[in-house]
């Protein structure tokens, strides 16, 4: 496809989880937790990509590729449809991070287990793994920036839907908030305001931010979707290296999923990364790690040696999803831009893996049979 075919994204990418990116609150792409004016309007650009991800899940759900009850409810209203291009990205990104989360949690149920969401955003994970695994043992983390996670709790306090998953406490104020509550902390969901860079400057005099109800022996997995893509390589692995050093330390298991572009340098990564940049949104890690084998060497630099693995969401599709689950999301919208599909989904990955701390881990037998599915 030539350069000139390429459809226009500067509104399809960036929009975080409506995507196929991400975009959530997560600290902007530079270095150090302070903001000079350049770096507060790159923080605020990527703040404001939340509001995409919401109404573009908002319209795969709607539309009948997700089930997703709770995503009206942290979506704003009136919200247009999505084109099937994004539907579809959509729902690649999103079966492919809930295979890996689901076979997690359905192994050794009885185990209790951590899940931590880096720049969680408007994300309704959590609700849905509390529908799907009633009986799990989960404890649940998001970070996001204070400003994000003041505009979900607002939501969580207004929805019984939502506030009766966290807390049993009854109206009228269920979460017991006080006004301009930017954390809220329980026994199986926490939501802390955070702006992740302050992971990565932390020293003897500066200790890391607290993150409570953070269990440092629980069998741990982190994911990120276009949230460390945003910061600079260093502070990317420096914030991955708070987790593996200091909040949960070996022998833990944990392990980490990725879901960010790739193939910044052919055409098509080209016009990806000016898009964004209209946005005033940089990616520096797509540089970085350009590669699905980028990608790999990535994990296994950050100290995830037992198995690290990366796939292309193109091939996500086309080896992940079962074929009666293709026809079905064929019939839901007629797609015209089938080659623009593919190329799309060619220029995301997801990349996971792990650290067990012995060869019956929990991740080796969660993860057995896709370890293999990456494509290469």
């Amino acid at each position: 496809m030539a350069s000139s075919e390429i459809p226009n994204l500067r509104t399809l990418l960036g929009h975080g989880r409506g995507g196929p990116s991400r975009g959530r609150g997560r600290g902007s792409g530079h270095g150090g937790a302070s903001h000079g004016g350049g770096e507060a309007l790159n923080d605020q650009a990527v703040q404001k990509t939340d509001d995409d991800a919401a109404s573009f899940r908002l319209s795969s759900v709607e539309l009948g590729y997700l089930d997703d009850p709770y995503a009206k409810y942290l979506a704003a209203q009136s919200r247009p449809r999505r084109p099937p291009l994004i539907n579809r990205g959509t729902y690649v990104r999103t079966t492919a991070i809930d295979l890996l989360i689901h076979k997690f949690l359905s192994t050794s149920p009885e185990q209790p287990k951590q899940i931590v969401s880096l720049g969680a955003g408007t994300d309704t994970r959590y609700f849905r793994l509390r529908d799907a695994h009633p009986n799990a043992q989960l404890v649940y983390h998001e970070l996001d920036f204070p400003a994000n996670t003041m505009t979900k709790l607002a939501a969580l306090q207004k929805h019984p839907q939502l506030h009766s998953k966290v807390s049993p406490q009854p109206p009228p104020n269920p979460l017991s908030l006080t006004p301009g509550a930017t954390s809220f902390h329980s026994p199986t969901y926490n939501l802390h305001a955070v702006d992740l860079r302050s992971l990565a400057t932390t020293s003897k005099a500066t200790p890391p931010p607290p993150l409570p109800n953070l269990d440092p022996s629980l069998p741990t997995l982190i994911f990120s979707e276009m949230c460390l893509v945003y910061l600079q390589p260093s502070i990317a692995s420096a914030v991955i290296s708070a987790f593996l050093t200091t909040y949960i330390t070996a022998p833990t298991p944990i392990s980490l999923i990725l879901y960010e572009p790739i193939l910044p340098h052919d055409a098509f990564g080209r016009m990806m990364t000016s898009n964004l940049a209209h946005r005033n949104i940089s990616l520096p890690t797509l540089m970085e790690y350009p590669t699905l084998s980028d990608q790999r060497k990535r994990l296994r630099s950050y100290g995830f040696c037992d198995v690290s693995r990366a796939a292309d969401t193109e091939f996500i599709w086309r080896e992940w999803v079962a074929e009666e689950e293709k026809e079905r999301i064929a019939a839901l919208e007629m797609l015209d831009e089938q080659e623009e599909l593919n190329m799309l989904l060619r220029h995301y990955c997801v990349a996971w893996g792990w650290r067990d701390g012995g060869a019956e881990g929990v991740f080796s037998r969660a993860w057995e049979g896709v370890v293999e599915m990456d494509g290469g």
